[in-house]
């Protein structure tokens, strides 16, 4: 399996550290989103072009439920989903360095 050029690994290894960083500083993780929208379809790799695919579904699915959790705070039940939002996230960027460091590709 093609696991993508050494420039593509590291650009990816950057979004990940970047999204990592993205709880105490939400700039990194925009940076983050940036790169894989603008990395996700230079390569060939399908390694690559998986985590990258993974990362954005992170951030947006991640936006939205952030959003969802702002309104939903009117009535206290947005601080729980809150809570549940960060472990999933946490999850996600673990889950991801993990299959990083194996070279397996995402799930879809």
């Amino acid at each position: 399996m093609d696991h993508g050029t050494d420039t593509d690994r590291n650009t990816l290894l950057i979004a990940y550290v970047l999204y990592a960083l993205g709880p105490f500083n939400g700039l990194t993780a925009v940076a983050g989103v940036i790169i894989n929208h603008l990395k996700i379809n230079d390569t060939t790799s399908e390694f690559v072009r998986s985590h990258h695919s993974w990362l954005l579904r992170t951030f947006w699915w991640g936006l939205l439920w952030s959003i969802i959790s702002t309104v939903l705070m009117i009535v206290g039940v947005g601080f729980l989903i809150y809570g549940v939002l960060a472990i999933w996230y946490i999850y996600r960027v673990v889950r991801g360095l993990i299959n990083y460091a194996d070279r397996k590709v995402m799930p879809r």
